[in-house]
């Protein structure tokens, strides 16, 4: 696979086709989160894991894929009533199915699990990826993995790059990168909250 091209004094994150500090919010209506922006966003995300080990992260990226790509046929299967992911869940439901709903279920602790990684180290400077990365795991992914899952995904938290290697790959200019990631992550964070909060409401049961 090829390497990313990074733009010159730009971060890892400028070649993403999607981000989440770029995906409308309409707090006017209950925090609906446009869709096509979330879902190009969530899908931007997983190129992250190829800098983390495309071997081992390899479940997790898959993972996250399969879940967009269950969001997106349910949009693109009924444009007008998916415009933001809450109505898509509302009117998928009302349909008797759950297919994408459950995607996004799965999508949303994916989403959290990685933010939580990074986001606790980027904050401990001496702490390496693998324990930010298991910490994480334990905490959002793991409870609702079976016995069969859980070595797979515990592989690929063992299998981290050094946290020195890892943040070199994000960008030349080391403080830009820190202030990038961390601006992507509290957006991502915003994010993950307002659909957790959703997913938990009566109207998101199946």
């Amino acid at each position: 696979m090829a390497a990313t091209q990074i733009p010159e004094g730009g971060t890892y994150i400028d070649t993403f086709k999607g981000s989440f500090t770029t995906v409308p919010i309409d707090a006017e209506n209950a925090n609906a989160i446009s869709t096509a922006e979330f879902l190009d966003a969530s899908e931007s995300l997983t190129t992250m894991f190829d800098l983390l080990g495309s071997v081992a992260f390899s479940p997790v990226k898959k993972d996250v894929l399969g879940n967009v790509e269950k969001l997106r046929k349910r949009y693109l299967a009924a444009p007008l009533e998916s415009q933001n992911i809450q109505d898509l869940v509302r009117n998928e439901l009302k349909t008797k199915s759950h297919t994408a709903t459950e995607g996004l279920l799965w999508l949303v602790r994916a989403l959290e699990f990685t933010c939580i990684a990074l986001s606790q180290n980027l904050a401990q400077e001496t702490t390496e990826l693998s324990d930010s990365f298991r910490d994480a795991y334990g905490a959002t992914l793991k409870p609702h993995h079976s016995f069969i899952v859980k070595p797979v995904f515990s592989a690929a938290m063992s299998a981290c790059p050094y946290r020195k290697d890892f943040y070199v790959k994000l960008g030349t200019d080391q403080e830009k990168v820190k202030v990038e990631l961390r601006q992507y992550l509290e957006a991502l964070d915003k994010i993950v909250g307002i659909l957790k909060g959703f997913l938990e409401s009566p109207e998101a049961k199946w």
